[in-house]
């Protein structure tokens, strides 16, 4: 072989070993890149900050109630004292509504919190954490009413005043299932259920787990068969949409909230 074809066929080799060294090169640096650029997380903003900054409505009995004195009590507020002390901060309260609380929980906060219902539409702008509570919508009646009041036919009629709270889920549930009753939307959820009490109204569709509560705050109103709700319904909270980093976290602890217990005592402080 003269010095020509020998040059060329060096070429050639040199050529086939770029070829089969270079996307070798081109993964390493770009996993050696994926390395030293970790994920932003707001976990990691929460930590800096010193606080954990939840959004709540506080007038979601046993989730989240905001008191006379300005202070938050309920199921989730204690659940987020113990998140934040799990991240060594402390917890900040952001009081909101439930027709402002996406805005809001976008625009202010790192969770909502206090009995928040895992919605499609809120998924869109919101990621959930896992569910901690299994609950569906139920009525609540004045007790001499239960048996007229068993199914979504029977308050379906024009005779029947349910009562509403504004901007959330049983809003939704309500002008969805009910179209011919008389409905009241009742701008207050703490005093809405004294309404019923009062004759002003006769049913009010809500969460079963509230049901259960209200009943037990307000003697005469009973929950209708709150173990067999109208349809299913998951309690989650909302975390900043694409932060898988901080989703994890929150998932992990209350998984060992679970474990532990400390979640069913909490639940049990507020239910039983």
């Amino acid at each position: 072989m003269n010095k020509t074809a020998l040059a060329w066929a060096g070429a050639l080799i040199c050529a086939a070993a770029l070829t089969v060294v270079s996307p070798v090169s081109a993964q390493t640096n770009s996993a050696a890149n994926t390395a030293a650029a970790p994920q932003a997380s707001r976990l990691d903003e929460i930590v800096a900050r010193g606080t954990l900054r939840a959004c709540t409505t506080g007038d979601y009995k046993p989730y989240s109630f905001y008191k006379p004195d300005s202070q938050f009590e309920g199921i989730d507020i204690d659940m987020a004292e113990s998140l934040a002390h799990s991240l060594g901060v402390k917890a900040e309260f952001v009081k909101t509504s439930w027709s402002n609380l996406m805005n809001d929980f976008v625009a202010k906060c790192d969770v909502a919190i206090g009995g928040v219902s895992t919605t499609l539409d809120r998924q869109k702008r919101a990621f959930f954490t896992e569910a901690y509570m299994i609950d569906g919508k139920t009525p609540i009646v004045r007790c001499d009413d239960v048996n007229k009041y068993q199914t979504v036919a029977q308050i379906d009629q024009p005779s029947t005043r349910v009562i509403v709270n504004p901007g959330g889920t049983n809003e939704r549930f309500a002008k969805q299932f009910f179209p011919h009753a008389n409905l009241t939307v009742y701008p207050d959820n703490v005093t809405v259920f004294k309404q019923i009490l009062a004759g002003k109204a006769d049913v009010m569709v809500t969460d079963a787990s509230e049901t259960l509560l209200q009943q037990k705050l307000n003697p005469g109103l009973c929950s209708v068969h709150p173990d067999k709700p109208f349809q299913y319904g998951e309690k989650a909270w909302m975390v900043p949409r694409g932060d898988v980093v901080l989703q994890q976290y929150v998932d992990q602890w209350l998984h060992l909230a679970r474990a532990t217990g400390e979640y069913q005592a909490i639940q049990d402080k507020w239910l039983k």
